[in-house]
Order: structure tokens, then sequence, then C-alpha cells
């Protein structure tokens, strides 16, 4: 009898166990895991307007979203050993910004995860990791920014502020060499002459470039976009000033450094916009169905402060385009 009415409990116990819940019944929600993979520090002020457009969204992190963050602290070495570790943890989502070798990082560690891409010195087109802007394809998108058509219009804009210059030295690497040819070929139309210098093996020395710029008789000082470049930023910034080379860059972070001008697509506004893909894709939308897209914002920067050092008068036009004067 006591046999019996044991297993009846039993039975009953395992019945209630496996039945499925109520229709009204809550389930707990998943919670989407975002993977952020960088070469340098994730919590760079770059990372504040995605972090705060996500919240603008509706993403509260510890609530409704997670997200792992994967820095190679300046050594790209480690990224594809980083990239893989965000495999591992399942992520739902990968967001990769930067240079190419974090893209590329992504890219061989996964096919099947997302990845939302925010590229500044590379073409994602020409480098095969979305088919075209407009249709992706895979499992890529975001925002990218075209520096081709970027070096040409600093070396206008280097021109318009210094109407004399006909020498231009041109600071560039093997990640900048097709912004170079880009500005070769706008120099004729704007009567200057270039002087390419070249960089090799990271971490740059840059003393010698300069030298053979002043030997080179150089009236100003273009520096191409690279990851390797910006990162040199305050020693480029100090040698132009002792060797009296007025510079325009791509990146703010030049002209705050003490680089006469920069001009570029406005880098916070591009990781505001990579949020919004993240938005998308994390509800249920496909990244070969998200088109790429292109910064609408652009920034001009002005370091008065060396234009003074530099004794420079800039002429109107160049000062009425400044969207940001450093004193």
């Amino acid at each position: 009898m006591r046999a019996g009415t044991g297993a009846l409990i039993l039975g009953l116990t395992l019945a209630i166990i496996s039945r499925p819940l109520p229709s009204g019944a809550q389930q707990p929600a998943k919670v989407p895991r975002i993977g952020i993979l960088g070469a340098g520090n994730p919590r760079v002020p770059l990372y504040v307007p995605f972090d705060q457009r996500l919240r603008e969204l509706g993403y509260i992190e510890g609530q409704n979203f997670a997200s792992e963050f994967r820095t190679a602290e300046g050594q790209p070495e480690r990224l594809p050993e980083l990239a893989a570790e965000l495999v591992r943890l399942k992520v739902d989502l990968i967001f990769a910004a930067g240079s190419e070798a974090t893209l590329r990082a992504a890219r061989q560690a996964t096919s099947t995860i997302p990845i939302v891409m925010v590229a500044v010195d590379y073409d994602s087109v020409a480098l095969g990791y979305v088919a075209s802007l407009a249709r992706p394809g895979g499992s890529i998108t975001g925002v990218v920014l075209n520096q081709l058509e970027l070096a040409a219009k600093r070396l206008e804009l280097l021109k318009q502020a210094l109407p004399r210059v006909t020498r231009v030295a041109v600071l560039w690497d093997a990640i900048s060499a097709d912004q170079l040819k880009a500005a070769q070929a706008a120099a004729p139309s704007l009567g200057v002459r270039l002087q390419p210098l070249e960089l090799r093996n990271p971490p740059y020395e840059f003393e010698s470039a300069f030298r053979a710029a002043v030997g080179g008789r150089a009236g100003a000082l273009l520096i191409l976009a690279s990851a390797n470049l910006v990162r040199g930023s305050g020693r480029l910034a100090e040698l132009a000033t002792q060797r009296r080379l007025p510079s325009i860059a791509g990146n703010p972070i030049y002209a705050e450094a003490g680089i006469l001008m920069s001009y570029g697509a406005s880098l916070p506004d591009m990781f505001r916009r990579a949020a919004e893909y993240v938005d998308k894709i994390l509800k249920g939308a496909k990244p070969a169905d998200l088109p790429v897209e292109q910064p609408m914002r652009f920034e001009m920067v002005l370091n008065l402060k060396t234009a003074k050092a530099l004794g420079l008068t800039l002429p109107q036009s160049i000062l009425l385009r400044v969207d940001k004067v450093i004193q």
C-alpha cells in the first residue's frame, strides 16, 4: 500500500513538472548580449554617444541587455583571440569599430553572428567585407567613411588656408596608400606639388620625415588618415609646431593635440548611428538587408593657439567654415 501510494505521488509530481505553463504565464525573457571589440580602450569618449543612443532607444545595461567588452589595448595582434572569445560567449551581435584589423578579426571569428562596423580608415567594399553599400549581403553592415574623397578635400582646405603654399609634404603609410593616390590626383588642379613621406614599421619614428619635409622646402603638411598615425598625434603636433609646418589631418584629436586644422566626418555621429543598427538587428533585421550608410555630418576644427604660434592670419573663407575653435 505504501509503495503504491509513493508511486502515485511521484507520478503526479512528474506530471506537474512536465506540464506546459498556462498561456498567460511569463517566461523569463532572454537578454541579448552585445560583444564590443576594439583595438584600444572601449571606454574612450567615442563610445559615449554609442551608449547614449542605445539608452535613448530603450536599452539599459543589466536590465534588458548585457555587453561584453574586449579590447586589444593597443596590441592589434590580440584581436583574433579576443574576437574568438566573444564568439565562445555566444554574443548576439559584435560591434567592431575603428581599424580594419578589428573588423577582420571579427569576420574571421564568425560567419553567422551579425557584425556592425564603424569603418574609418579602410574601404569595406574594396576589401570584400560587404558586396556593396546598398546591398551589403552576408552578416556585416554599419557606417563607413570614405577617406579617399576626404584626402583631396583636406588638401583643398589646406590650400585655401595657405594660398601661397606650392609644396605640401604628405605623411602616409600602408593603411593610407590609397588616400595618397587621391591627394596626388587632386594636387595639380590646386596648384601644389606633393612630397610623399612614407612611414614604415609602427610605432613610427617621425623626426626623419619632418627633416625631409623641411629639407624639401615644404610649406605645409597633410597627414593622411591611419590608426597608426593617430596614435602619434601628440608627437606630430609637437614636431609640426617646432618645424613651423601648418598641418591638416582628419581626426579632431590632432587639432586638440596642437595640429593647425582637422576636417572629417563627425565620429560621435557615426557611433550614434551604429547604435541604431544594433537596435534594428536585435529586433530581427538581417545585416544583409540593411544598407551601409555614409556620414552626413562633417566638422572642421581649428587650433587658434597654433595659428598664432605660427604667425598665421587665416582667410575669412576658412574661418567661416570652422565648427569648433580651440583657443
